[in-house]
């Protein structure tokens, strides 16, 4: 009895603390378009929810090196390529370069030089979301405070107008992270974006991706009345439904809000995976639509679980995560049936 009462006591100490507290935020990658937005609910809200980490949709280190092809390999190698160029350091020399410069930053905050190093080597590191959070801070203390010397060296070092493409210094500067994440992970002195993504099936998600598309087409063929009235009505509901994404885009001054309500994840759902309804007319590419689903599913399952196994590492009890908007559902979804996670969305909080 001694020993089931000390069982049930681990048992206990253990779950407690398992606990992990997610806010989850699902984003528009690029905020470029919309009216001028007003994050001040969902500062206060991440402020109040008193994070300890926060995670973003990157690659670590160690997926970056193992994925050998994904939707922005290239554009990363590319990146790398142009920084070495810039200025060389040996692979084994980076842990202990990254180390010495946090250290500076420490003790000298406004070592905005020190900091484009620090961007450089993350970067180099293969660890690009660490990279981005230091670029930003410098870019945007330039946007603050001119100071020609300091542009001229972050030009040369982190050449930022020729990377352009994939997810680059350009697009970074009206992302999520430089409107949402990186703002409040500076005020709350986090130091640190922990990378969550999950690239391991993006081969099998473009190939039945390509396979959906190719029947899909050779579906649409059918002429006879009744399949184009049927399709026209599912067609007119899908397209009706991207007509409300757009106002809300083109006119609300809280868009990150609407992305994270239920109408928003079924509108963009539509986007990628049609309407369930479509699924039993005749000729639908089914298996293919699912295999599809399966692996954007299997996706966010990875992300899940980089949350969990990540947050546990840093021993981080209060996460937040950010991800794009049409994650956001599927996420909470799997977040919800895993024991010791506690997950809201930003619309859930007061």
């Amino acid at each position: 009895m001694k020993y089931l009462l000390m069982l049930l006591v681990f048992w206990s100490v253990e779950l407690h603390a398992q606990k992990l507290e997610i806010l989850l935020i699902g984003v528009s990658h690029n905020y470029s378009s919309y009216p001028k937005q007003d994050f001040a609910d969902i500062y206060r809200k991440i402020e109040q929810f008193k994070p300890t980490a926060f995670f973003g949709e990157f690659l670590s280190k160690a997926d970056e090196q193992n994925v050998m092809d994904y939707w922005c390999k290239k554009d990363n190698l590319h990146r790398l390529k142009i920084l070495r160029q810039n200025r060389n350091i040996p692979a084994l020399q980076l842990p202990k370069t990254i180390d010495s410069l946090n250290t500076i930053i420490k003790q000298k905050p406004d070592d905005f030089k020190s900091r484009t190093d620090l961007a450089h080597a993350y970067y180099l590191n293969e660890d690009v979301a660490n990279g981005h959070y230091q670029y930003w801070q410098v870019f945007n203390h330039l946007q603050q405070h001119a100071d020609a010397d300091l542009s001229t060296y972050l030009d040369k070092l982190l050449s930022p107008k020729q990377d352009t493409t994939g997810r680059s210094m350009k697009r970074l500067i009206t992302s999520e992270y430089a409107l949402i994440a990186f703002p409040m992970m500076h005020k709350l002195g986090i130091t640190t974006l922990y990378a969550m993504d999950c690239q391991d099936y993006d081969l099998n998600w473009n190939a039945s991706w390509a396979a959906v598309d190719e029947k899909f087409a050779a579906f649409r063929k059918d002429t006879t009345k009744v399949f184009q009235s049927e399709l026209y009505s599912h067609f007119k509901s899908i397209n009706d439904g991207f007509k409300r994404y757009d106002e809300a885009e083109k006119s609300s001054s809280k868009v990150t809000e609407w992305l994270n309500t239920p109408e928003a994840s079924i509108i963009s759902a539509s986007g990628d995976f049609y309407l369930p309804e479509m699924y039993d007319m005749k000729n639908f590419p089914k298996v293919e639509m699912l295999s599809k689903i399966h692996w954007w599913i299997m996706r966010n399952q990875g992300m899940c679980n980089n949350v969990i196994h990540r947050a546990k590492a840093a021993g981080a009890r209060k996460v937040v995560v950010i991800a794009g908007a049409n994650h956001r559902k599927y996420m909470q979804d799997i977040f919800e049936h895993m024991p010791g996670v506690k997950v809201q969305n930003i619309n859930q909080l007061n």
